[in-house]
């Protein structure tokens, strides 16, 4: 096994325990977000519309599912990918149609070119930055010529540690990153980005929110 390989099992299994310890809470604590949430729900609509009803997609690191419900809602034929069990028993007791699994979003049981569109709400935030180019790639590689990609992310320079939360004995850190940082690195996994949306912080948010878009090349 390489250095690579430990420092991504490391990564992968620290998240999944996080999330693992504090499903539950998170998932009271955040149930009813979205709906407070015009933009957010917005950029996820436009999302929804340009893959196209009845679009395959992916919501990778859907955590307990809300934004999965909301994809199929809008008529998208999506699944859920999530590291954590715990996180998945709660998708799958919310949304009893929708097929969850559990997986790694940096390889992915799904074959070249199947999908139409790829969401990544807030889960590469946890993801080395090391790692983010092969991340990238696997998404560019799963989507068909036209695709369209969706991620969101905190903005900054400095991520955010998390210990501790909601009393369990856990820690992780949040990346943030800038908007032009991820582009590049989108572009260069042979994305063009299509749309760069940012907002202020709101409320208790620490940082400014970025919401990219991004489409795969079509087919000449």
């Amino acid at each position: 096994m390489t250095d690579s390989d430990v420092q991504t099992r490391d990564f992968l299994t620290s998240t999944r325990v996080f999330y693992d310890a504090i499903a539950e809470d998170y998932d009271k604590r955040f149930r009813d977000a979205l709906a407070e949430m015009p933009l957010e729900r917005a950029m996820i609509g436009v999302f929804a519309e340009l893959v196209g009803r009845g679009g395959a997609v992916a919501d990778l690191g859907c955590g307990p599912g809300r934004v999965t419900g909301l994809l199929a809602a809008l008529g998208l034929d999506v699944f859920g990918l999530d590291l954590s069990s715990s996180m998945l028993e709660i998708a799958r007791r919310e949304n009893p149609d929708l097929l969850f699994v559990q997986g790694s979003m940096l390889e992915l049981d799904v074959a070249d070119g199947a999908l139409a569109g790829v969401l990544s709400w807030y889960s590469s935030i946890h993801t080395p930055v090391e790692k983010l180019p092969a991340l990238f790639r696997e998404f560019r590689r799963v989507l068909a010529p036209g695709g369209h990609l969706l991620i969101g992310f905190q903005v900054g320079d400095e991520p955010k540690r998390h210990d501790k939360p909601f009393g369990h004995d856990v820690i992780l850190d949040f990346q943030r990153r800038r908007p032009e940082f991820v582009a590049g690195l989108l572009e260069a996994a042979g994305f063009e980005v299509v749309s760069r949306t940012v907002r202020a912080a709101q409320a208790a948010e620490l940082t400014p929110q970025a919401f990219l878009i991004a489409r795969v090349p079509a087919a000449v």
